[in-house]
């Protein structure tokens, strides 16, 4: 049983995203969010709560749907990828990485859990192994679902390569069922899956 203290520490991985971006539900404009917390404690809600500009007012005092789009999907420096809703919040003192992968690949990003003590774990499996072996996140009432692998999907198709085709594309994002969209990383557009 491996301790907690025993773990070596993970390589410093760092963050493909650099901006988190929300679709409003009644004027479908963009609106960006100021912190990665922020934006992981929306999508986890965005089966259950449409996202309006208005709750945008917590971080900007005075935006509403007659405000101009924050951020517009043409801008060509930046790629645009959607989360699937209710990806739960990452809990507390652990770190959810998202790296994008090199387009022409055959998937479009990695997901990793970084845990308080820094060990970057990169599945289900290592993350069930990891909690069995540090059973104080058991009494933490740690579960395996508070966590999720589920990378974002490319609103370009063609950035990941199919099996046998080599094409490409990138972005990051997220939808719910009431079509408001939750978006990180560079651009975000219209969900690529359906309700």
């Amino acid at each position: 049983m491996e301790e907690e203290t025993d773990v070596v520490e993970a390589k410093k991985v760092w963050e493909s995203v650099k901006l988190y971006t929300v679709r409003c539900g009644l004027c479908s404009k963009w609106r960006l969010i100021p912190s990665k917390h922020k934006y992981e404690e929306i999508r986890a809600k965005m089966g259950e709560e449409m996202f309006e500009c208005e709750r945008a007012r917590e971080w900007r005092p005075l935006v509403s749907c007659r405000h101009e789009s924050d951020v517009k999907q043409d801008d060509s420096n930046m790629r645009w990828a959607m989360d699937k809703p209710n990806i739960p919040q990452t809990p507390p003192t652990w770190q959810r990485i998202l790296r994008i992968r090199a387009e022409g690949g055959t998937k479009f990003a990695d997901v990793y859990y970084v845990s308080p003590s820094n060990k970057r774990l990169r599945s289900m499996v290592e993350l069930r192994r990891y909690l069995e072996d540090n059973p104080r996140y058991a009494e933490d009432k740690m579960k395996l679902s508070h966590f999720s692998f589920q990378p974002p999907v490319p609103l370009d198709d063609k950035y990941v390569a199919k099996r046998q085709n080599r094409d490409i594309g990138i972005g990051i994002g997220v939808m719910s069922t009431q079509n408001a969209n939750v978006g990180a990383g560079g651009k975000l557009g219209h969900p690529p899956f359906s309700n």
